[in-house]
């Protein structure tokens, strides 16, 4: 079932940024779970993140938070961001109306909310902090925002956990796409980037095939180079979709690596364009490698046909490669009403967060794995055409908090060994000593083999375990989860500040 609180849409009555300020309130929506609750028990808050909370809802059964509440004997509890789902504090989202969504402003809403809520059923005692733990967790942009609220809040939230945590605000993130490279498969990516260095020598260098590129794969009703670009990069981003929970998992990066990794043709139609194909090879550089690589494009250009192309020209919708794929469509990025929930992260990202993953600030000393195309002006024409906004965000919003250095008492970070994330993390190299601390029950810091992007969020029911599922990594990282948050309960019992 589930439930709204009623939060104020600004907190902040002495800052410029929030004017005309508001003086109203709006329905922030939770779910919680007190099934293993006992007198004493925590209240552990799930922050949704830049989502629809519902989707977070199986989190309540199985994963990490339920594992933790029935640890504790506490309260499971799924809150959703504001400007998400059903918790909306305007009746528009025009850029006028979007200036009280701010990282600011949601660490607000969450200690209003621990400070404030009444669970039903549970309304004759006092669950609220300080009197009661609170326990944060989030998962990437929610990861971070836990860390965060750690450090602002710290007497409302006893401890949190930052999962995948992007704590350190990046303008242009082209480092996004690097786990990919050191942990896919050798064959995929070097074939892979040599496929997107043809497409690249050719919409850059030797554009006159360009047409005829595009028409080899179907796109030619895609009218800008870069928007065609961004299309054949796609297969790549399939990598942060991996997930051990077969629930979850999305199998499109594998599913790309073995089409183009494959020894023969897989669609036998495509062996008619055999010899425009070997043209092309040449005009994009690989004159000596046609052989090498032209069953490898054929094969990429039978798996953009089939995943990207044929889905749309074959639908009901009657829509054009151009309306599906464009990032250049001013008429769309103009729509502002509730049902355009679109642009609300986009207004996140081009204001304070960044993390535009190009492929041109990839250095020249190695091949990148989306087009260099996908340059900070490309990806940030949404910031331009959807907000009027035209300069890099203000990163320091952000990184005030600590960034890849972020740290205190009772604040676990964990982190996925192959996560492409990583790189915004305190795990990152760029983090003092290269990301390495040594974890203590106080201040864990740990680092998830085999792991993608928090991993140790998902979980199973009894009946779906296996001797393999969930695999040996993760389960150990939530038993030491488990541990921790348990320690720190103690300290919270026995008064520690």
């Amino acid at each position: 079932m589930q439930y709204n609180i009623s939060v104020p849409i600004d907190y902040f009555h002495n800052d410029t940024l929030y004017e005309p300020h508001s003086n109203g309130t709006f329905n922030l929506r939770y779910w919680f779970d007190a099934s293993y609750y006992k007198d004493g028990g925590p209240v552990i808050v799930l922050q949704s993140g830049e989502t629809d909370g519902t989707g977070r809802l199986p989190f309540l059964q199985k994963g990490l938070l339920h594992q933790l509440t029935q640890a504790t004997n506490g309260i499971g509890v799924v809150l959703e961001h504001r400007y998400y789902g059903t918790s909306f504090p305007t009746p528009d989202l025009s850029t006028k109306n979007l200036r009280f969504l701010t990282t600011d402003q949601a660490l607000a809403d969450m200690a209003y909310f621990a400070q404030n809520v009444a669970f039903e059923g549970l309304g004759h005692k006092d669950l609220t902090a300080p009197a009661t733990a609170y326990f944060g967790y989030g998962g990437s942009y929610a990861g971070a925002l836990v860390a965060f609220l750690r450090l602002v809040y710290p007497d409302v939230y006893y401890g949190a956990i930052s999962s995948s945590g992007v704590t350190e605000a990046i303008w242009d993130f082209w480092r996004y796409y690097e786990p990919v490279r050191e942990y896919g498969p050798r064959d995929c990516i070097s074939t892979h980037t040599k496929l997107i260095n043809v497409a690249d020598n050719i919409l850059r260098n030797n554009t006159k095939y360009t047409s005829r590129f595009k028409g080899a794969f179907g796109l030619e009703g895609i009218t800008y180079d870069d928007d065609f670009a961004q299309v054949l990069s796609f297969p790549i981003g399939g990598w942060q979709g991996r997930n051990w929970d077969p629930e979850v998992n999305d199998p499109s990066f594998y599913e790309y690596c073995g089409n183009i990794t494959y020894p023969s043709l897989i669609n036998n139609a495509t062996a008619n364009s055999t010899a425009n194909i070997r043209q092309l090879l040449i005009a994009g550089g690989y004159s000596n490698s046609t052989s090498a690589l032209k069953v490898p494009m054929l094969n990429s250009i039978n798996y953009i046909q089939q995943t990207y192309v044929f889905p749309i020209l074959d639908s009901d919708e009657d829509e054009t490669l151009d309306q599906a794929y464009s990032t250049h469509n001013q008429t769309f990025y103009g729509l502002d009403d509730l049902s355009q929930d679109w642009r609300s992260w986009p207004y996140q990202y081009c204001t304070q967060w960044g993390f535009l993953q190009t492929g041109s600030g990839v250095p020249a000393d190695r091949l990148p794995l989306v087009s260099r195309l996908l340059t900070l002006e490309y990806n940030s024409l949404i910031c331009r055409y959807a907000f009027n906004i035209t300069s890099p965000p203000d990163k320091d919003a952000i990184n005030k908090y600590g960034g890849f250095d972020i740290a205190y008492p009772r604040l676990a970070i964990i982190d996925g060994e192959e996560d492409p994330w990583r790189g915004a993390s305190p795990h990152s190299g760029l983090a003092k000593n290269g990301g390495n601390r040594t974890s203590t029950d106080e201040e864990p810091f740990l680092l998830v083999r085999g792991a993608v992007h928090h991993w140790d969020e998902n979980g199973l029911f009894p009946n779906e375990t296996t001797t393999t599922l969930p695999p040996a990594p993760v389960k150990e990282v939530q038993a030491q989860e488990i541990k921790f948050v348990k320690a720190w309960l103690e300290e919270f019992r026995a008064g520690k500040p």
